[in-house]
């Protein structure tokens, strides 16, 4: 199907973006290129700086930073645990109820050293900032949608003078953003940015990196990647590329081609027809809309497998995404399991 200038081979039904994003053609059509120059012993590992550094700034693009702010690894925990490993022994950190635990996990591990983990309902976050060093929150919560108040967390941040990380997985790729003031924004690709697994970044504040801690230190997170192959002294380069993971190549391959397509289109338009179907859904059901592209819903999951969604259970609900490659139809189909 053709959907905002790209060819997507989405079969209808197919709800789960959540999970798992469907790439544009042009990004699959890239990586298979990229496996068979491998397959065919043409590659060479310099060939993928360039894609890494598309990635950075298509990712920095999506959430409102410069590309040097960003940093890339493999996937969300692994990032966040650099911030998590550099608090100060006995440091507060404030977190929503039920987020997904790549977000609170990396915290929770530093117990041992005294980190303090608090969690409280999404609705109440914003009033219970006062006395931590740090907020820890998904933008649009992985299990049903919901989104935080990015403005009132901003100033309620700024009045306790407490850092401030998001985890936007679940929002850059159809909710325009500009996340600048954030002191950490981090985000896995292979859901709604449309990449493989095994791309994710991590864009760093300037005055947040010296609180950060290099935990996966490594030759390609050298000043000069690759003069920082072998030996000793540790030599990191200057600023958040400090916190590089060696890339899985071939997942940047596809990221640097899906960040490019999306950072091309007018994503007031994309947020516009996500939202829009899904707000759609909620209405015939009875519901007012919220403003988001993930539904969660009391639905029967056999029924919703019978009418051929793919879809997620979460929280012991059907959760269903849309995303560029969705329609009207699909929502038809999610309907006609409440007939």
């Amino acid at each position: 199907m053709q959907s905002f200038g790209a060819e997507f081979a989405c079969p209808p039904g197919y709800l789960n973006t959540p999970s798992i994003g469907i790439p544009p053609s042009h990004a699959a059509d890239a990586v298979a290129e990229a496996v068979e120059k491998w397959r065919r012993g043409e590659a060479r590992p310099s060939d993928f700086d360039e894609p890494v550094a598309r990635t950075r700034a298509g990712f920095g693009a999506l959430i409102g930073v410069p590309a040097d702010r960003v940093a890339i690894g493999a996937s969300v925990s692994q990032l966040i645990a650099n911030v998590a490993a550099g608090l100060p022994d006995g440091a507060s950190v404030l977190v929503a109820a039920n987020d997904f635990t790549s977000v609170t996990f990396p915290f929770a591990a530093q117990a041992h050293r005294g980190v303090k983990v608090t969690e409280v309902p999404l609705a109440e976050l914003t009033e219970r900032v006062e006395g931590h060093d740090l907020v820890a929150v998904s933008v649009v919560q992985s299990a049903d949608g919901a989104r935080i108040d990015l403005d009132r967390l901003r100033a309620a941040a700024e009045a306790a003078d407490a850092a401030v990380l998001l985890d936007a997985t679940q929002a850059a790729g159809w909710q325009p953003l500009e996340l600048d003031w954030a002191d950490w924004v981090v985000a896995a690709g292979y859901k709604w940015l449309l990449a493989p697994r095994g791309a994710a970044w991590l864009a760093a504040h300037p005055r947040a990196l010296e609180r950060a801690l290099p935990v996966a230190a490594n030759w390609y997170a050298g000043e000069d990647r690759w003069h920082t192959v072998y030996g000793l002294p540790l030599r990191l380069a200057q600023g958040t590329r400090s916190l590089d993971l060696s890339p899985a190549w071939l997942a940047f391959v596809g990221a640097a081609v899906s960040l490019d397509y999306l950072g091309s289109l007018d994503l007031e338009a994309v947020r516009a027809h996500c939202v829009g179907l899904a707000d759609s859904l909620l209405e015939a059901l009875g519901s007012p809309g919220q403003g988001s592209a993930i539904v969660s819903l009391d639905a029967a999951a056999d029924r919703v497998k019978e009418a051929g969604i793919v879809a997620g259970t979460r929280a012991g609900r059907q959760r269903f995404g849309f995303h560029l490659y969705n329609t009207a139809d699909d929502v038809e189909r999610v309907i006609s399991t409440f007939g």
